[in-house]
């Protein structure tokens, strides 16, 4: 993959000229783990840009505390590297605060918006538990209660029936820098707090999706963060968990397809 001036690795394929989609991916993992498919099938409709977040997969670890400014600035400086003036942003989990981050800061920049399985507001209480449980594994690395962590992103059946694709994404996260995957981390905990209500309103086509039976990313929090964007639409995926998008792709792959030929290509 090559690597920009800033330090960020990153694929841009297909015709120049076609509408651009930037692929966003969450904690730990790289975006070709999360979104291979989608990069590939979208390729003739699209010019897709795939990158790794920062001290992710071959990018460089930031200069300063990562925070999702900082998160959604590299991607700006990447546009702009790539004289890529809008994209439509497709945001996973973390990748889901970025995109809202830049939707919020450089609206300019952003042809539509969706955001997959991505966590909002959270009440003080049970952001305060939150925050307090990112410190506390995230002292411990990658490797903490990661097991338990599997088990939330995937089905049993999906763990069960494909153990060599949850392997490779154990040994995906377990790859990343503990500091830097701990200062992430924080970044997905305390970062939904700054993106609730936006004064003024994101005013952009958006799709906001996630599963059923996510308990970090909630059907709940996805109709919260819809209703606080003007006209955004709802996509809630059957039965699945936080890596639906990895379990079955094409049952995000279809709605995404449809909103953005409706409202980009």
């Amino acid at each position: 993959m090559p690597v920009s001036a800033a330090g960020t690795s990153y694929t841009l394929s297909g015709a120049e000229g076609a509408p651009v989609m930037a692929l966003i991916h969450g904690l730990g993992l790289t975006c070709d783990s999360t979104f291979k498919q989608i990069a590939t099938v979208q390729a003739g409709r699209f010019r897709m840009l795939s990158y790794d977040l920062c001290g992710h997969g071959q990018t460089a670890k930031p200069d300063r505390l990562p925070s999702l400014t900082v998160l959604s600035e590299q991607l700006i400086t990447l546009m702009d590297e790539l004289a890529i003036a809008q994209a439509a942003l497709v945001g996973f989990s973390l990748g889901g605060m970025i995109n809202r981050r830049i939707a919020i800061d450089h609206p300019e920049r952003v042809s539509a918006l969706a955001i997959l399985n991505s966590p909002h507001e959270r009440g003080a209480e049970q952001q305060k538990l939150v925050e307090e449980r990112a410190r506390d594994t995230g002292a411990g690395g990658p490797a903490a209660n990661l097991d338990v962590t599997l088990a939330r992103w995937f089905t049993s059946g999906y763990r069960r029936n494909h153990p060599d694709k949850v392997a490779q994404i154990r040994d995906i996260v377990l790859a990343n820098d503990p500091e830097n995957y701990a200062a992430h981390r924080l970044v997905l905990a305390q970062g939904v707090v700054e993106l609730i209500r936006p004064d003024p309103p994101i005013n952009l086509p958006t799709l906001v999706m996630t599963c059923e039976n996510d308990s970090g990313s909630t059907p709940a929090m996805t109709r919260a963060i819809a209703a606080e964007i003007n006209e955004a639409e709802v996509h809630i995926v059957p039965s699945l968990q936080h890596l639906g998008l990895i379990e079955d792709p094409d049952t995000f792959f279809t709605p995404i397809t449809e909103f953005l030929g409706r409202t980009v290509g």
